[in-house]
């Protein structure tokens, strides 16, 4: 089993999980053991997906102010979770793959292997959200039409995505591609490096 033939999967439970109540206030339940990278996984998905309703409920245009700023914070305090756990599935990867010695023509790729993961997590939602526009009874059959295009481009994009995944972590275990990591080290959220927090 390739490593997106395991993430896929998981991410499309995370989401259904997620949808059986369809509110951002759902505590998660992981179904997989801790300290695994099944339950890693499953808990980067269920960021995303109260994050993308997160992002849903504030562009209400209606929404009270006040309300927009506490969850404003919340999504700031997603972003960063999300954040931390990208590092932590990367220091599986690192620690996975440590003893590889890289070629000496081996190259450096462009992202690390869970940020990659991360977008693989989003297209999973995506693809979900698109599936429903495309199922909507109350929708034209124009705009399920459009909605169905853009489905499968997203299902070509998830196929593309997961091939190149697993074909770069296929070339870190064989020395041909080089794993570095870096930390993100955002600064908006950091008291020490936020100008506005730090000349308080």
């Amino acid at each position: 089993m390739t490593f997106t033939e395991l993430a896929n999967p998981i991410f499309v439970r995370a989401i259904n999980d997620y949808h059986v109540h369809d509110n951002v206030d759902t505590p998660i339940c992981n179904p997989y053991a801790a300290g695994t990278i099944e339950a890693d996984l499953y808990r980067k998905c269920w960021i995303d997906t109260v994050q993308w309703h997160f992002e849903d409920i504030i562009r209400d245009p209606d929404i009270d102010p006040a309300e927009a700023l506490v969850l404003k914070r919340r999504i700031d305090r997603s972003n960063q979770d999300r954040t931390d756990l990208v590092e932590t599935i990367d220091s599986y990867f690192y620690t996975r793959y440590h003893d590889i010695q890289p070629r000496p023509d081996a190259t450096i790729n462009t992202e690390s292997p869970a940020w990659a993961v991360d977008r693989l997590s989003i297209l999973a939602l995506k693809i979900f959200h698109m599936q429903e526009q495309v199922q909507r009874a109350d929708a034209s059959a124009q705009h399920r039409a459009t909605c169905q295009q853009k489905l499968d481009v997203l299902l070509e994009q998830q196929r593309d995505l997961s091939t190149a995944i697993d074909q770069l972590l296929a070339d870190i275990e064989a020395g041909r591609k080089w794993m570095k990591v870096y930390k993100q080290m955002k600064m908006y959220n950091d008291p020490d490096t936020n100008p506005v927090l730090y000349k308080k």
